[in-house]
């Protein structure tokens, strides 16, 4: 900053604090006695009421949104109204705050116009106002022009295709982790009883607090895969193995739109491989294997007949792609 501009920033302040202590200064023989202690007592148990009846309706919005389950949304209601009628019980308790009574005295000494609070408080802002302008004007037209051909800072890159990065325009508070697996399991059902709109909105709630949850964009790119589109829902699995390269369900689902619409056996072999190589034994491993050994066996075929029948596909004509089988 400019030594002008810094100077002049600094007596626009100057200037502001001293009109407002001098509209306050009168005002401090305005006020009353001290607050009773059971004043304090009651307006901070109005303001606890007030942030006990938020968070129910916040409870209640999360509800309905889909966001808790049942059992969650139950307990987190029971301590939340136990916690407001605690407050209003002892609201109750609290006596009616007494009128408050004059003190005797003599009669209060008129006060000239050019004293009355509303008139310096008037004028405290007004001088406020006027610096608060003056020093966007002086800012405005102190800073110099850019030159021409100065490099300019580099553009901020463009949104995410499946949530906003951490930080960005859609980020969010962080979810409690038993908030966040109540959200995946209530989309994850949803998925699997054929309610894809509730799932993609469900889903769409996780990206926007946890950008980065390979479970929703892996998910996403499983609907997508149903719905035929295998190179979105594609990207959608690179997106979620990028972020965690070893993750099961990501790398089958690649593997199978790769194996089943794309008709790459190599691409889905080497999806299934890296899942059988962090998959412990089980029935979902020993299918990946199976999987494996049935599409090595079809590159084989497909290399024999292409040798006998150039142009020919090793998997047939007119065959209809089938949305990915799940583990």
């Amino acid at each position: 900053m400019s030594g002008p501009l810094a100077t002049t920033l600094t007596l626009v302040v100057f200037l502001g604090l001293a009109a407002l202590a001098y509209a306050a200064w009168p005002l401090r023989s305005w006020r009353g006695e001290a607050n009773e202690p059971q004043d304090d007592e009651r307006t901070a148990l109005e303001a606890e009421k007030i942030a006990a009846l938020r968070a129910l309706r916040e409870l209640e919005a999360d509800r309905e949104a889909g966001h808790l389950l049942e059992a969650d949304h139950a307990e987190m209601l029971e301590r939340y109204e136990a916690r407001a009628a605690a407050v209003l019980r002892r609201l109750d308790a609290l006596q009616p705050a007494a009128p408050a009574t004059p003190p005797a005295g003599p009669p209060p000494v008129p006060i000239p116009w050019s004293r009355q609070p509303v008139v310096l408080g008037g004028a405290g802002v007004a001088v406020l106002v006027f610096g608060v302008v003056l020093g966007i004007l002086v800012t405005r037209y102190t800073t110099p022009a850019p030159v021409e051909g100065q490099p300019t800072a580099p553009a901020a890159p463009g949104p995410v295709a499946l949530g906003d990065a951490p930080g960005g325009p859609g980020a969010a508070r962080a979810l409690p982790p038993e908030m966040l697996q109540g959200m995946l399991q209530a989309a994850r059902s949803s998925l699997e009883a054929g309610r894809y709109p509730e799932a993609i909105a469900a889903y769409k709630a996780v990206l926007k607090r946890e950008p980065r949850n390979v479970d929703a964009i892996t998910h996403l790119g499983l609907i997508l895969a149903i719905a035929g589109h295998a190179e979105d829902a594609l990207e959608a699995f690179d997106k979620a193995l990028q972020i965690d390269a070893n993750y099961g369900e990501a790398l089958w689902y690649k593997g199978s739109v790769l194996a089943e619409v794309k008709r790459d056996d190599a691409g889905a072999i080497a999806a299934w491989e890296q899942f059988v190589r962090g998959a412990a034994s089980g029935p979902d491993r020993e299918q990946a294997v199976a999987r494996i050994r049935e599409a090595k066996a079809r590159l084989g075929s497909g290399a024999a007949r292409l040798g006998g029948h150039p142009g020919s596909s090793p998997d047939g004509v007119g065959s209809e792609p089938a949305a990915p089988a799940r583990p």
